[in-house]
């Protein structure tokens, strides 16, 4: 039994130990978080300003030529003869390719013969109808025959110019798909024909933004191909109807393009200037943060608001980083955010000119947290940002 109380006294003074040194630990790392006192946060920040900004409509159109064609045959034979080059700017007309055709050929100056025969019988028996040497059905036949024998002609014509493949309109010619002495069935593809300037683009935008439209109204499109070229243009049409499944309307522009650089099937990503010009307070789309409640930003301000001036704001954004002296503080504010362009959002409510606003670093944020201020590095603020590839 005494043994027992023995062991029970010592595992209670064993556990009395480790709790007093867990203690001591405990209290040691609470006392070194008190030191280091409450955290600050580095973050950037830009004084709020006005900006002259006009509402854009943004969006992605494909590239149709105003008249594009793949031209093919009509009828089947052998390909006697190509009169064009790949890549060849034709005009509407232009003999591009010939069938052989000797059989029709032939075939038709025997029908040319036998109308004009028929064509003499008829000059005859009207003669003698006027002497009274035939009736009026000898005549009739007569002037059937010619009539007949001039619509074999004709149709045969018609059938020798099917095996003349001709530029229905002028443009660019592509990549030929076929070559002499080669057997093509009807409705096999020749080349393509295209004409490039100017040239269309299709493009579809939300129901809400019908209203900025109209006919006439200025585009310019840029193209990934060509990131340093603008391609003016303006709206030609307006679909009468709403897609009942996206709600979106589809509008087609034209573009000029003279150097014939765009091309159909290619896409370019659109931009109209809609609206009035407003002078509206702008910030990076950065600056704002989001939840289920809307959109927030922060605005640095002084610890002590009695302190809080002009002098203090500019104390946080003139220079690269904070002095020593200057205590801020992070104040969340909800905004009504407005249409973006580029890096730049426009805000409708919420803010007021020469606010200090937290542009970078809000993660880590919330209402009432120290701040330090270090400007050396901004984010971007561009309204026509140009992405480079590194």
């Amino acid at each position: 039994m005494k043994r027992w109380l023995i062991m029970l006294a010592g595992v209670i003074v064993l556990i009395a130990v480790i709790g007093g040194i867990w203690g001591y630990n405990l209290s040691k790392k609470i006392a070194s978080f008190k030191a280091m006192g409450t955290p600050t946060f580095t973050v950037t920040t830009i004084r709020a300003e006005t900006q002259t900004w006009r509402e854009q409509i943004n969006a992605v159109g494909t590239l149709r030529a105003v008249q594009g064609a793949d031209l093919s045959n009509e009828v089947a034979g052998t390909v006697d003869a190509i009169h064009f080059e790949s890549g060849a700017t034709v005009k509407k007309g232009e003999l591009l390719a010939e069938l052989r055709a000797v059989d029709d050929s032939s075939k038709l100056d025997s029908l040319r013969a036998t109308a004009k025969l028929a064509d003499l019988n008829f000059h005859r028996a009207r003669a003698q109808l006027d002497a009274n040497a035939i009736s009026k059905a000898d005549l009739d036949s007569a002037e059937a025959m010619a009539t007949s024998a001039k619509a074999q002609v004709n149709e045969q014509e018609a059938l020798v110019n099917k095996k003349r493949i001709r530029a229905p309109f002028s443009g660019k010619l592509g990549i030929r798909s076929i070559d002499e002495g080669q057997y093509v069935a009807a409705g096999t593809k020749f080349v393509t024909l295209q004409t490039l300037d100017p040239i269309h683009i299709d493009f579809s935008v939300p129901q809400q933004k019908l209203s900025a439209l109209r006919v006439g109204q200025t585009v310019t499109a840029h193209s990934d191909s060509y990131p340093e070229l603008t391609f003016s243009g303006s709206i030609a049409a307006i679909d009468p109807k709403v897609d009942k499944d996206t709600r979106n309307v589809l509008v087609r522009a034209v573009l000029k393009n003279p150097k014939q650089q765009l091309l159909p099937g290619m896409y370019a990503n659109l931009t109209i200037d809609a609206g009035k010009p407003e002078n509206l307070i702008t910030l990076p789309i950065t600056a704002l943060t989001y939840n289920p409640y809307g959109a927030t930003a922060y605005l640095a301000v002084r610890e002590n608001k009695q302190a809080e001036n002009k002098d203090s704001e500019k104390a946080t954004t003139d220079g690269k980083t904070t002095n020593a002296n200057d205590t801020l503080v992070t104040k969340q504010v909800f905004v009504t955010p407005g249409s973006k362009r580029g890096d730049q959002i426009s805000i409708l409510k919420g803010l007021n000119v020469g606010d200090v606003v937290v542009t970078s670093g809000q993660l880590k944020l919330k209402n009432g947290s120290r701040i330090a201020v270090n400007n050396s590095v901004q984010p971007a603020f561009d309204p026509n940002p140009h992405p480079s590839e590194e």
